[in-house]
């Protein structure tokens, strides 16, 4: 759980490093999670060309990818897995699709996101990210990528990094055996930088009257959204084993590489 001060990517962190059981951790240096990559610049980031990628799975909807294009690096392949396909309607995209513009809509934000309502909605949308046939397809498509024979390093992120690339991080730090206080430890982790990424937009939304609460709540991460999500997992499949088999669809062979692929053992000390 490695915060990464690149200039160009906003919330870029290395899952290495985060602990397992057994004293075992995550690999370091295989897989990243993000917000935008809207203005990428390995060219000019030392911290962003250090990285090594090989793929990127882009978690955001249609509109977000058309308004605010990833800008990789030559040779990078770049995988589409929109997680929100389901939830776009003829009313738009989820607010976790478009907090830009309602940060730019106080009176908008208030009608519909305050009072409480937006914990309510945020906790709606995790619920989605377990149940809807785009989620589970686009989080399949996120770990069979990790688990291939000829994975290298990959970062996955959706707009601010902090909801659906939450839910991928948590999937995949539960699956390689983190407690749940390891999960929601870096669950929580990026609200610091998400919180700054947007500082403009909550100062303007503030500015013109937007309530500062509804604001902490559309950009922050809380853990009642963790939560409804975890809820979700129980009640439909029982266990994250069986979430992940039975409503991802993804194998225990692939499982099994995914995790001989990021689990480091520690070395035995010397007789």
């Amino acid at each position: 759980m490695t915060a990464i001060p690149a200039t160009s990517v906003a919330n870029l962190r290395d899952l290495g490093g985060t602990p397992l059981a057994g004293g075992r951790s995550v690999r370091s240096g295989l897989v990243f999670r993000a917000g935008s990559l809207d203005r990428f610049d390995p060219g000019g980031d030392p911290a962003a060309s250090a990285l090594g990628l090989r793929t990127v799975v882009d978690l955001r909807t249609e509109a977000e990818r058309a308004e605010r294009p990833d800008r990789l690096p030559q040779g990078v392949r770049l995988v589409l897995a929109d997680v929100l396909a389901d939830a776009v309607s003829a009313h738009g995209a989820p607010p976790a699709a478009r907090l830009r513009r309602v940060l730019a809509d106080p009176v908008g934000a208030e009608q519909h996101l305050g009072g409480g309502r937006a914990q309510e909605v945020f906790e709606d949308l995790y619920r989605g990210l377990v149940s809807s046939a785009s989620a589970r397809a686009a989080y399949r498509t996120l770990l069979l990528e990790l688990a291939a024979e000829d994975a290298g390093p990959l970062l996955f992120h959706c707009t601010a990094g902090k909801d659906r690339t939450g839910w991928g991080a948590t999937v995949l730090l539960s699956l390689l055996g983190a407690s749940a206080e390891v999960v929601e430890r870096e669950y929580l982790s990026v609200n610091a930088a998400v919180r700054q990424a947007f500082a403009p937009l909550i100062e303007g939304f503030t500015a013109q009257g937007g309530d500062p609460e509804v604001a902490l709540a559309v950009i922050g991460v809380v853990p009642g959204y963790l939560a409804a999500g975890l809820e979700e997992v129980r009640v439909r499949y029982g266990s994250f084993e069986a979430y992940v088999r039975d409503g991802l669809g993804v194998g225990d062979d692939a499982v099994a590489r995914l995790r001989s692929r990021l689990i480091e053992t520690p070395t035995p000390p010397l007789p």
